[in-house]
């Protein structure tokens, strides 16, 4: 059976965020995958330094770390060089922690999440990998979507820059997974 118009129009991937749920969830060529997320602990919201997750329609930018190792240290989107461990940790405890990939978010909304002061990408919102120590399922992030190791680098192959980003406050269970 030929696709509707409906269905067509439809990306073929696309990236969406349940703040609600703390559930990040891709199709991707008709399977439905959800990992645990963990955005902002200020909740949701886009002005510059408030530390919130920013909602509304987005694009992955750039997507930063192919082929590195789990749990590389990224800082200003580079890999340091070092490897996370819990002794690393302990060395530099208020570090936060971007590990093993980051999709780079680019807002798409004019004056609701690009430009001015709600600029996604100048404020540096990225879906990365984060200590597997940290939890998921509870907001903690300074604004980001923070993502098992494992989880990023899974999701990291499914996508690719151009990927939409839709991030929402509400919960998914009114429109909920399904394979195609």
């Amino acid at each position: 059976m030929a696709p509707t118009a409906a269905q067509s129009a439809l990306p073929q991937t696309l990236i969406e965020v349940s703040i609600a749920d703390q559930v990040l969830r891709v199709s991707s060529a008709g399977i439905c995958h959800l990992y645990p997320v963990s955005t902002a602990l200020n909740g949701a919201g886009e002005q510059e330094n408030s530390g919130c997750t920013p909602r509304g329609w987005h694009r992955v930018r750039a997507a930063i770390g192919a082929g590195l190792p789990l749990n590389t240290v990224f800082v200003g989107r580079r890999p340091t060089g070092e490897i996370y461990s819990p002794e690393l940790a302990l060395q530099q405890p208020q570090r936060d922690w971007i590990l093993t990939r980051i999709l780079w978010l680019q807002g798409l909304e004019v004056g609701v999440n690009r430009m001015g002061n709600v600029d996604s990408m100048r404020r540096y919102i990225y879906i990365h990998g984060t200590p597997d120590s940290e939890p998921m399922g509870q907001p903690l992030s300074h604004g980001c979507i923070r993502m098992r190791n494992s989880d990023i680098t899974e999701l990291f192959e499914l996508v690719s820059a151009g990927t939409p980003v839709w991030i929402q406050p509400h919960s998914f269970s009114r429109i909920p997974c399904r394979n195609l």
